[in-house]
């Protein structure tokens, strides 16, 4: 009995801990009242059902439209998504869409069409999103804001909604990205996220851009290696103003595919963040070995663990400005169970990576 009081014993005093730093306080980022230019870069394949959201959360925005270099490049689409576009940005001077037709350098798939973007982009500062997010008003400010002198990359916060999947899918976002957070919070260099990312153009041309580095299916852990490796500094915050709400995957197939994706990066990521979210699955591991503990026990301990679990989603929800349901809250921890184990055994079969009808070997991502 003494190997699970020691292993349970350090589980909840690093939950613990984690709570503890997920609420202290925070210098409040401090906006300066300067609106210089900038560019936001959208990838664009295949998008014809969810861009037109995007592009209007970005039209909404409470930032100078003169100020705004809006770059939207088209990944050879098969669908509407040029026409989608072209019918929305024809009156709108501060958008502009461009074909990617061929490759820069070494980069292939969405960081060729980035590498274009940059290269087109003719401001200081680099605002990266997917065509499937809507990101708040005040998003271009707050992001600015969190990038003073010497910081390179700033990651805001995700989340997606929608249906009951949908909403799952979100705290899934929350609960990983508050969990970069606190790590980054304490110095460590965890990753950047792209479909919400400040690069500054001094950062992003200090490592070559994307048409620089190594292929990998995962480019915006790529480029924050690279732009740390230099010496630049990184934030990872947790604003209302700086969230972006997702379109959630529409299927479990879907979210398979995408998480086979994140695996990918996730085989890269420094050992802190590994362990963490390792000691999710040895828990249950632990807790469900045969004969180990008795069955009050092992009721208590789950009990304790969905109960801090809840607590940390909602202590995000609320940096977040969002709510959710306690119900859903409680039926998460179900849900990540059964995503991690079948995103785990998704992962180690054989089979190529997909990415927007487009399929990657593991080996070459």
């Amino acid at each position: 009995m003494v190997f699970p009081v020691i292993f349970f014993g350090v589980f909840f005093g690093l939950f613990l801990l984690i709570l503890l730093l997920l609420v202290l306080p925070r210098p409040a980022l401090r906006d300066t009242g300067a609106r210089p230019r900038v560019s936001i870069l959208i990838a664009a394949r295949n998008e014809e059902v969810t861009i037109e959201r995007c592009l209007q959360a970005l039209l909404q925005l409470n930032y100078p439209a003169e100020q705004l270099e809006i770059l939207i490049g088209d990944d050879a689409s098969t669908d509407n998504t040029v026409a989608v576009v072209e019918a929305f940005i024809k009156d709108k001077p501060q958008f502009r869409l461009l074909s990617i037709r061929h490759r820069l350098g070494t980069s292939k798939g969405k960081s060729n069409v980035l590498a274009h973007l940059c290269r087109a982009a003719t401001t200081d500062y680099f605002l990266f999103t997917d065509a499937d997010m809507a990101l708040a008003p005040d998003w271009v400010q707050t992001m600015l804001a969190a990038a003073p002198e010497g910081v390179g990359i700033v990651t805001g916060i995700t989340t997606a909604d929608g249906n009951l999947f949908g909403r799952l899918q979100g705290l899934d976002w929350l609960y990983g990205l508050s969990l970069i957070r606190v790590l980054t919070d304490l110095g460590l260099p965890i990753t950047a996220v792209g479909n919400n990312m400040l690069v500054t153009r001094a950062a992003y041309e200090s490592i070559g851009g994307f048409e620089a580095l190594a292929f990998s299916i995962t480019e915006d852990l790529q480029l924050f290696e690279q732009i740390v490796g230099q010496g630049w500094g990184f934030r990872n915050i947790i604003s209302p103003k700086a969230l972006g709400v997702s379109v959630p995957q529409p299927t479990v197939r879907h979210l398979l595919h995408q998480r086979k994706r994140w695996m990918k990066g996730a085989s890269r990521l420094p050992w802190q963040l590994s362990l963490l979210f390792s000691s999710y699955g040895f828990f249950y591991t632990v807790l469900g070995w045969p004969g180990l503990l008795p069955t009050t026990t092992i009721l208590t301990l789950y009990a304790a663990k969905v109960l801090c679990q809840t607590l940390f989603l909602f202590i995000t929800l609320r940096q977040t400005g969002r709510r959710e349901s306690l119900s859903v809250l409680l039926i998460y921890d179900a849900y990540l169970l059964f995503m991690s184990l079948a995103a785990l055994a998704y992962t180690v079969w054989p089979s190529y990576i997909q990415w927007k009808e487009r399929r990657y070997r593991w080996a070459e991502g």
